[in-house]
This record gives structure tokens, sequence and C-alpha cells, in this order.
């Protein structure tokens, strides 16, 4: 698990120190103030810390974080990522499970790490980015101008959630691990195979109504419902989008890509979900996290807000918040208040309003 995040001058994060990490952190703030940045940033550092002595790859982690840097934020180059504010210097570090990564860049920037420290034991787990928008229409499109024609287009975050895809779930060692589990108390008490682990996968089938699956024959996604044994298959686009997002996190644990290990970024969770939906997803999100998943969300919807505050403090949860007010970046922690955010506040205004035209 990642236990804390520091940047300065990355972009438009100028200076950074976010301490005290959980299972379930938050970012919040207006559009373009950089959620999806900071996100960005961290899974950039995981994946290369996943990508390091994976298998035969002999790629040293400077040499792997260039090319995950500049295909995540595909800038110009990747010397743009450093802040023109006058800074000559980018910095960037986190620890994860106590162990210490960190780098820097420096002005002129010459296509080259000038500082880099790796304390973290090779990863096996994987990490994912899941983007506000579903990828499962596009998908082959984000294949062949990465993999094929190597052009600028889709970033790091699609290309790696595509690959993922890609795995049948015919090999997931999660339904191997449960096959034999057929009581609560017969389940291990954590991991892939513990009893609300596996509720929380069944509800996410339950909260589509279905999974999705790729037809090798035809190479496309389908959307499929099973009831009374009898099978019916939708077209990508007969499906809601909200339905195709949520059902992508459902293949992934399925395929057994995800884990008990694995760091989960989600940026705008909320996003073509209605609200009933999205406490249902945040829930089934609790109780993954709960049995070692990570999530890091990046966030401007009220609903989330206190949705979150509500599990916090129902399961005296520790869900640490950072928010942009100003031109500062403001840690909290929902198990103890809410954020003095303008979201917040908006939502809060609304309300008031609300009750003085009651009264009129």
């Amino acid at each position: 698990m990642i236990n804390s995040v520091q940047l300065k001058n990355f972009g438009p994060l100028t200076e950074l120190d976010w301490q005290n990490l959980g299972p379930i952190n938050l970012v919040i703030g207006n559009n373009g103030c950089g959620k999806s940045f900071l996100l960005k940033a961290i899974y950039s550092a995981v994946r290369t810390l996943e990508d390091y002595k994976r298998g035969d790859n002999p790629d040293r982690p400077d040499h792997i974080l260039l090319n995950k840097l500049f295909w995540t934020f595909q800038a110009e180059g990747v010397g743009n990522l450093i802040s023109r504010t006058g800074s000559t210097n980018l910095s960037f570090g986190l620890t994860l499970d106590g162990h210490k990564f960190s780098y820097q860049l420096t002005k002129p920037f010459r296509n080259a790490i000038d500082s880099w420290v790796n304390d973290v034991p090779p990863r096996k787990d994987n990490s994912i980015f899941l983007p506000s928008k579903e990828i499962l229409s596009f998908y082959h499109v984000i294949l062949k101008s990465r993999q094929q024609d190597q052009v600028l287009g889709f970033d790091d975050t699609y290309l790696d959630l595509a690959r993922a895809l890609q795995i049948s779930p015919e090999k997931d060692f999660m339904d191997a691990a449960v096959r034999e589990i057929w009581t609560k108390e017969d389940a291990p008490k954590s991991g892939c195979g513990s009893w609300d682990f596996q509720k929380a996968t069944s509800s996410l089938k339950g909260l589509i109504g279905g999974k999705i699956n790729y037809d090798e024959t035809t190479n496309r996604w389908y959307f499929e419902q099973e009831e009374f044994d009898k099978k019916e298959r939708y077209a990508m686009g007969a499906t809601a989008e909200g339905i195709r997002k949520i059902a992508v996190f459902d293949r992934l644990l399925r395929n057994g890509y995800l884990n008990e290990k694995s760091i989960i970024f989600i940026d705008e969770p909320e996003s073509t979900l209605h609200p009933e939906a999205i406490s249902t997803f945040l829930d089934i999100i609790a109780i993954l996290a709960k049995h070692g998943i990570q999530f890091f969300l990046a966030s401007h919807s009220y609903a989330v807000v206190k949705k979150l505050s509500l599990i916090a403090r129902q399961q005296q949860l520790s869900i640490p918040v950072l928010s942009k007010e100003g031109d500062d970046w403001v840690q909290t922690d929902l198990l103890h208040d809410m954020p003095d955010n303008p979201i917040i506040n908006e939502s809060i205004r609304l309300y008031e309003e609300e009750v003085d035209l009651a009264f009129q």
C-alpha cells in the first residue's frame, strides 16, 4: 500500500505532501485543478515499479519511468512536466509499504532522470487506472494507435487498461481460489477468497445485471445477461455507458489482473452512473479496500464525498482527502469531518436556497 506521496514543481502541482494514506484516498476539487494529473503522476510511478524486473525485462527503472511519463502525460517532452514558474527542478517521491521511491528532473532537461532512489522490492501485483470514460467502444482504436501506429492520442492509462482487458476470465485464479468455498464458515478471513470479497464481486455483477465478454470470432465486445439458463447477448452500442464502465472493473477482477494487493486509480467514479449506482459502487469499493486493494479516487461530486463520509463513520475507516482550496492543497479525513471545499459549500448553498424558498 502507498503510505505517502510528495511532489514539487510537477506540472500544475507546485508543492504537495500527502501523508498517512489509507485503503481509500480521495482527491476533490473543481475542474482543471490537477486531480487527474495527480493520479496519473502516482500511477506512472507505481507502474514503473511493477514493470521493473518483471519477467525478463532488463530495463533500468529510470528508463522505464521516462517512457511511462512520456506516454502517460503526452507532453511535447518529459521536460515540459517541470513547472514553468521559474523552478528548475521537478521532484516526486512515494513510500510503498514503508519503502522509498523518488526521482528528480532538472532544467535544462537532457532526456534523463537526474537522480532517483528505489528501495521498493519488485512488485508482482498490478495497478490500473480507470478513466472517467469507458473504453470498450474504442478498444480496437486504442490498441491500433498505440501498439501498431505508435502515435500520441490515447495515453498509457487507456493502453494499459485495454491490455489488461485482453486477459480471458477462463484463466482467472480467483475463480479457482473460491471454487470449493461454499459457506461463510469455510471461507478465508481475508483476500480474494474471503466471503465478503466474493459478495462484493457478486454485487458488481448484480449492479450491472451481467458481464462483458470478448468474442474472438467476431473481434467484438458484448454484454451478456444470463437468466434461467438462457443467455442474451447485446452489442456494446446498445449497452448503457455506466454499465460498460463498471463491467470493465468486474472483468479485471474476474480475469485475475487485479488481486488483493492491487492499487486502483479511478477518475470520476460518479461519471455516467445514477445516484443509487454511485452509492452501491462505493460500497463495493469499501469492501474490496477492506481486503487489501488500495483506491485513489478523483471526484468533484458531492454525492461521492457524502457517501464516503458515511462509509468512514459507519466502518470507523480513515479516508484521507486532499482538497484544492484556492492555491493550496488541504488534507483532511472523512472519518472526522467533511472538508471545507467549494464543492461542499455549493451543495450546502443550494440546500439553504431550497429551504428559503420553502418558507416563502
